[in-house]
């Protein structure tokens, strides 16, 4: 069973709808988008699935208080963290597609940069056990330390958004997902009252609506919803949201 009560299709360009919608501010100034990476992490062992999201510290300027999948942008030590296993090759042609000066390496350093983030954000190092070779400086140690090796076989590439030009704030997001037995360990304390995120909540698909959220968050958790209903596969085709001549769009990659 599916968390959608109408046509998922409607309510997805219900989406585009209101991102079109008149009263945005986008008079800054424009500026080139940040490549950026998030997971949603999935529970389906229950009868209803369950993603992970943290809610965002008040007291920050971006998105205060808003719950939010772990994610943020890519940094240079991502291209050089070693896997236990390649992404899938469907999902690496896909993100390879609209990307200036793509390559296989890019395309796993989008993913990697999503399991860096979900473990800054969360304490959770998802992946499995093995040695890792030359981890880079920074936060990879910690899974050479503990000897995990993420593992980029079963996440699954589900959507992309550009922010619109004119934002004070731009990123070139590519959204992943993976089941959550993916987590190999973990590191408590992350999250609290002085972090960036102040909780983590495990939430129904059926039930995520209701929690105050951007609405590109709100979009691919639909997305996600008509993934799993669509059999869950690698070879689906991949949404990417971004602006066109002014207007907000959605094609399939």
């Amino acid at each position: 069973m599916t968390a959608v009560d109408s046509d998922p299709i409607d309510r997805l360009n219900d989406f585009v709808r209101r991102m079109n919608a008149p009263d945005r501010d986008l008079s800054n100034e424009v500026i080139r988008p940040k490549d950026a990476a998030t997971l949603i992490l999935i529970d389906r062992s229950g009868r209803f699935p369950k993603v992970l999201l943290g809610k965002r510290h008040d007291r920050h300027t971006f998105m205060p208080g808003k719950f939010v999948f772990p994610g943020g942008r890519v940094d240079p030590t991502d291209k050089a963290m070693p896997v236990a296993s390649p992404l899938d090759p469907h999902a690496e042609r896909r993100l390879m597609q609209r990307f200036h000066k793509a390559s296989p390496m890019r395309a796993r350093a989008l993913a990697l940069a999503a399991v860096r983030e979900t473990f800054e954000e969360t304490g959770l190092l998802l992946g499995r056990r093995a040695e890792a070779a030359k981890a880079p400086a920074g936060v990879w140690t910690e899974f050479a330390r503990r000897k995990i090796l993420p593992d980029l076989r079963d996440i699954r590439f589900i959507g992309r958004a550009i922010t619109p030009p004119g934002r004070v704030r731009r990123f070139d997001t590519r959204f992943f997902t993976v089941d959550a037995s993916a987590i190999a360990d973990r590191v408590e304390g992350v999250t609290g009252p002085d972090a960036e995120l102040v909780e983590l909540v495990w939430m129904p698909l059926t039930e995520v609506k209701q929690l105050d959220m951007a609405a590109v968050t709100g979009v691919m958790l639909e997305e996600l919803d008509t993934r799993i209903a669509d059999g869950f596969a690698h070879d689906l085709p991949v949404p990417f949201y971004r602006v066109i001549r002014g207007s907000f769009v959605r094609e399939l990659l």
